[in-house]
């Protein structure tokens, strides 16, 4: 009896050691088994997608743009960090005007979405200064671009239903019938000249059923009388497009954004840079559908995992862990795509062209493989050359929380933004926009 009554106490005080001792482990501990556990809804984490009244508040600001200028400032909202940085060296080159002005923007190494902003200082002030909602709309029609030109026709046809979207002096507005679908298209009046338009989207669109953006909006006194919409003074594009509007919206089937290669920066781009990412082999009249270019994205990071994975970049947040398993995803695939393509130069089959695609998304890949794994394997010296490259204060460095967390965007500061790439997108709204009455 002693001795049972021994062994029962014994194992007692065991159990009573056992949770102490589990008490006392740190924090985390207790949450192991529950961290091994599936995720019940894999999918979610994966891709957040917007709802649509989301969206239409998303593009509220630029619905109304002509679609040049629209397609335009969708794809420069993609490289977010670019804008900034183009903001910052307006401030500095104030006097450059006209043909000087373009040929100056072009030797700076960005996207030629951005660059061609530079003649936009409207458009290019109000990204800038907004860069909060700039990052959101990028990531939304990164990750659901059909969704973002469904919403801007929405939009239209609420401006149109209130009688405030109409022709004009400054634009052409008309609806076509594209693939059975009522669209509204809104070309400049004049192909030369291109007017900014400024509107409250309270007032054009009527209440919102998700809050617009926080943008400054010019106040009621600023319109003629009877007008919704205002212009800022025509910009006249000049020389220095040459061929044309960079980018244009294809209307239908999944909206694509198309860009122009005889466009004048386009065509700088790829001749200085070669930056074969953001065109398709195909190449219809000149024309070809827009491809983001991660080169251009700075470690900005993206808006969610599935995104993050096509691009190789990273998430808000983001965990190490899934950096390095993206980065070594990223390289097998570079890997394939080079054995695909030395395989079919040994064969002598395919088409050149697929081949050469492949050839060049290899060389691409590499060139920006250092944004993704090198980071995620503590190399920066291997860091993507726009993301780590120094950026001046300026105008636009008291945004410049939305990507370094308060930090400015001056040496250390943009570089350990970018080699992070998971730094916290925040900003408040900035006053900004809008053109003189006319």
């Amino acid at each position: 009896m002693k001795r049972k009554a021994f062994s029962l106490g014994y194992t007692v005080r065991r159990l009573m050691a056992i949770t102490c001792v589990v008490g006392l482990a740190p924090g985390d501990a207790p949450l192991f088994a529950l961290q091994t556990q599936p995720s019940s809804s894999p999918a979610a984490e994966e891709s957040v997608r917007l709802p649509p009244e989301q969206i239409d508040s998303l593009v509220a600001p630029i619905a109304l743009y002509p679609d040049p200028l629209l397609s335009q400032t969708l794809v420069a909202s993609t490289y977010p960090l670019e804008i900034i940085q183009l903001q910052q060296w307006l401030d500095k080159n104030k006097d450059l005007k006209d043909q000087a002005l373009a040929d100056a923007v072009k030797k700076q190494n960005w996207d030629p979405s951005v660059q061609a902003l530079a003649l936009l200082p409207d458009v290019a002030k109000r990204l800038s200064e907004n860069i909060k909602w700039t990052t959101d709309l990028g990531n939304a029609f990164l990750a659901q671009q059909n969704d973002v030109m469904d919403a801007v026709q929405r939009m239209r046809k609420k401006a149109q239903d209130t009688g405030n979207l109409k022709s004009s002096e400054q634009q052409k507005v008309e609806t076509k019938v594209i693939e059975s679908k009522p669209t509204i298209i809104i070309e400049q009046a004049n192909p030369q000249v291109v007017y900014v338009p400024s509107y409250n989207p309270t007032v054009v669109y009527g209440a919102p059923a998700y809050p617009y953006p926080p943008v400054y909006y010019p106040p009621p006194g600023y319109y003629a009388a009877g007008m919704a919409i205002s212009f800022g003074v025509g910009m006249m594009m000049g020389a220095a497009w040459g061929g044309g509007w960079g980018y244009g919206c294809g209307w239908g089937g999944n909206n694509n954004v198309y860009i122009n290669n005889n466009n004048n920066f386009v065509k700088n781009s790829n001749v200085n840079r070669q930056n074969v990412n953001r065109q398709n082999v195909s190449n219809r009249g000149g024309t070809s559908n827009w491809q983001h270019n991660p080169q251009h994205r700075g470690g900005a990071p993206y808006g969610d995992r599935n995104t993050a994975r096509q691009f190789g970049g990273t998430t808000r947040g983001d965990t190490l862990a899934n950096r390095q398993a993206d980065a070594r995803r990223n390289q097998a695939e570079r890997g394939d795509r080079d054995r695909a393509g030395n395989n079919d130069r040994r064969a002598g089959t395919g088409r050149p062209e697929q081949a050469a695609l492949r050839d060049q998304g290899g060389s691409s890949g590499r060139q920006q493989g250092g944004g993704a794994g090198a980071r995620d394997a503590g190399n920066p010296g291997s860091g993507d050359r726009v993301g780590n490259r120094s950026v001046s204060n300026g105008g636009g460095s008291r945004n410049s929380s939305a990507f370094g967390g308060g930090g400015g965007f001056s040496g250390s500061g943009a570089r350990a933004s970018s080699s992070r790439g998971s730094s916290s997108m925040g900003s408040r709204g900035s006053r900004g926009g809008g053109g003189r009455r006319r």
